[in-house]
């Protein structure tokens, strides 16, 4: 019998987010599923489109229920953006949904020509993104993906943090005029909103607020950004929390607010630090004249180290403990 997989969370992350008062979720990732299948149910023009996927992107049921608006098109990824392409230049609300590795790296050229440069409200949904399948190793890693598509023009990319932005995401996507990304992972996740908090793609969310040091996160990534503040306000330090969940457009007035009110701003991404959330936030700080201690927390360039997500996480310091000692050393000029 094979050993559990381990937590995304110490034992002292987990006691801290029992403190708050935090409920374990599912993963996102389901809860996309059982979104998409809510919607199609009640739209017969929403149809998905899998890549030899619908088991990985939970979507058995989806197809179970609604035979006629699933379409499988095997491990041929560019088939995969180019019908979905098709069936949203026809009038379908087309979500594609294919592992994020794949799908913006074999289907580079389909993504900007047949959906963003064709301007068809395609939703192109990367599944299994970041380390989900991290002991599967680089070649299955997806740290690219957001640094390829934001040099594509005419494209959302949104990363939810928690089931309440994964369903408000979905049903933002099927409503979007415009060709949209969006990043899942695979593990549970607690959940960091209240219900009466309002969700806007392209607008950040304050989760916490706080003027010496300043966690902008997306995805996954975020709940460590929330228990790395709670931990550094028993040390004194009180920190501002944002929920970065759309990084196109970056919510560019919440960044700026964050590097000019707060004394140091530290970005946390499951992804590359090249191209992606740390270095947007960089340009919009710079070309604005903003001076703030300033790390970006992602995996570095390197050979990506194999093993489970929490393991890696941890490893790069994406863990309550990690990213409160990052933030107390840059506070500290360290």
């Amino acid at each position: 019998m094979s050993a559990p997989a381990p937590s995304l969370f110490s034992p002292a992350a987990k006691a801290m987010a029992e403190k708050l008062g935090l409920k374990m979720g599912r993963a996102n990732l389901d809860e996309f599923a059982a979104t998409l299948l809510e919607l199609a149910k009640a739209n017969r023009n929403l149809v998905a489109v899998t890549s030899d996927s619908r088991g990985s992107a939970k979507l058995g049921p989806f197809g179970e229920a609604l035979p006629r608006q699933l379409i499988e098109v095997g491990i041929a990824e560019q088939n995969l953006v180019g019908i979905t392409a098709g069936l949203a230049a026809a009038g379908k609300k087309a979500f594609g949904v294919s592992p994020a590795c794949f799908l913006t790296a074999r289907s580079l050229e389909q993504i900007k020509n047949d959906v963003c440069y064709s301007d068809v409200p395609a939703v192109l949904v990367g599944i299994s993104a970041g380390v989900s399948y991290g002991a599967l190793g680089s070649t299955h890693h997806s740290l690219h993906d957001l640094a390829a598509l934001r040099a594509i023009h005419n494209i959302s990319l949104i990363v939810p943090a928690d089931n309440f932005e994964t369903r408000e995401a979905i049903r933002a996507a099927a409503q979007s005029e415009q060709p949209v990304y969006l990043r899942f992972g695979k593990a549970a996740m607690y959940g960091l909103h209240k219900p009466e908090t309002r969700y806007e793609v392209g607008k950040a969310i304050t989760l916490r607020d706080g003027g010496d040091v300043a966690f902008i996160g997306t995805g996954e990534t975020v709940v460590h950004c929330l228990l790395a503040a709670v931990k550094l306000a028993e040390q004194g330090l009180h920190s501002r929390v944002l929920s970065l969940h759309t990084v196109k457009p970056l919510d560019t007035g919440a960044v700026l607010r964050a590097g000019r009110e707060c004394r140091a701003l530290v970005t946390v991404e499951e992804h590359s630090v090249h191209g992606g959330l740390g270095e947007g936030c960089a340009a919009v700080l710079l070309q604005a004249g903003v001076s703030v201690p300033f790390r970006i927390v992602g995996i570095p360039d390197e050979d990506t180290v194999t093993g489970a997500p929490a393991d890696i996480f941890r490893h790069y310091g994406i863990s309550m403990e990690g990213l409160a000692e990052k933030a107390m050393h840059l506070v500290k000029g360290k």
